[in-house]
């Protein structure tokens, strides 16, 4: 197999990992998370969501914890080269990061959502398609204008948990949508654990025969079924080179119940069993490609060190098999 010889790692934890969390993460501890992902090399970290914090108070500290994170002494020198995303489904939100942007302590990328599936879309967005990627493609010149980068994600690509069956071809044209009225770059996702390896590989396959820009393709996988691996794997072999992870595999739909109160979130959860979600854990994935001699640019030793403070801040044992077993020794004494 022809594997490529370095990959980018996106860690998402503080936005989509700790948005299914049930108690509400404190701002410091969100702060420290993403100083100490970037201390590890991460040059890509996804922050927080400029929505309505109303139905999701895990980002009711959206625009303290930018703020904070531009005003960090202990990574500040490193700052410059680090893409911070934020979360931007609908207008109101695009435009907070805007002004904040303006304001110098906003996001330098922003992100927006389709799902091939109209049910799964309207219940992401409130809109329909054709008003979705109307609303879109204005405000993605007003982003780019302003000097954001934008992320457009596809979902649904494998299945919907709402619909059922989905056809992959119909994320291709997605993503061609998305690059023609102006995204930097395109996230493929998997959101509920519905991908299978063979039907990834098929996909990223055929996403290659249209584009020939892996960089410019982003893999994201959830493990629900336990197959997230795997599928890495299988993007790998299709020529995919950027990925995205949780520590600890944590993630899923935003809560829907924070601090003992109801909230509505995106509603009733797709999963037979809330607790088992989340996408594939960051610190599983880097020591996997470090092992297959893949570059993965950041500090392993310290992402497994971080995995660990991150089972401590949301108060549980989390997925990585990492954390617990540590590396592979590089020579006979166990050292180096």
């Amino acid at each position: 197999m022809n594997y490529p010889k370095k990959v980018t790692i996106g860690d998402i934890t503080v936005r989509d990992g700790f948005q299914h969390e049930s108690k509400y993460i404190p701002m410091e501890a969100k702060l420290w998370l993403a100083e100490q992902l970037i201390l590890a090399g991460f040059k890509h970290i996804e922050v927080t969501n400029f929505g309505n914090p109303q139905g999701m108070p895990q980002f009711k500290d959206a625009d303290n914890l930018m703020k904070a994170i531009h005003n960090s002494k202990k990574i500040a020198s490193l700052l410059p080269d680090v893409s911070l995303t934020c979360v931007t489904i609908r207008e109101k939100a695009i435009e907070r990061a805007i002004q904040a942007k303006q304001e110098g302590w906003g996001p330098n990328r922003i992100l927006l959502m389709v799902s091939t599936s109209e049910s799964h879309h309207i219940k992401n967005s409130g809109l329909s398609l054709d008003d979705y990627w109307k609303m879109a493609e204005k405000w993605i010149k007003l982003a780019r204008d302003a000097g954001l980068k934008v992320n457009g994600t596809v979902s649904t690509i494998w299945g919907c948990p709402i619909e059922g069956p989905t056809e992959m071809k119909k994320a291709v044209e997605f993503a061609k949508r998305w690059f023609d009225i102006g995204v930097s770059d395109v996230e493929h996702a998997d959101h509920d654990g519905s991908a299978s390896p063979n039907r990834v590989y098929d996909y990223y396959s055929m996403l290659m025969d249209t584009f020939q820009k892996p960089d410019k393709q982003i893999v994201h996988f959830h493990t629900t079924r336990g197959w997230g691996l795997a599928n890495v794997l299988a993007a790998l072999q299709a020529g995919m080179t950027n990925f995205e992870a949780t520590m600890g595999g944590i993630g899923g739909q935003p809560a829907n119940f924070v601090d003992g109160v109801p909230v509505s979130g995106t509603g009733k959860y797709y999963y037979a069993d809330p607790n088992i979600t989340g996408l594939v854990c960051t610190e599983d994935l880097v020591v996997m490609l470090d092992e297959m001699g893949i570059d993965v640019g950041v500090n392993i030793d310290k992402v497994l060190e971080i995995g660990k403070m991150v089972e401590q801040i949301v108060g549980r044992t989390l997925r990585s098999e990492c954390v617990r077993t540590g590396r592979i020794p590089k020579s006979l004494t166990g050292r180096g």
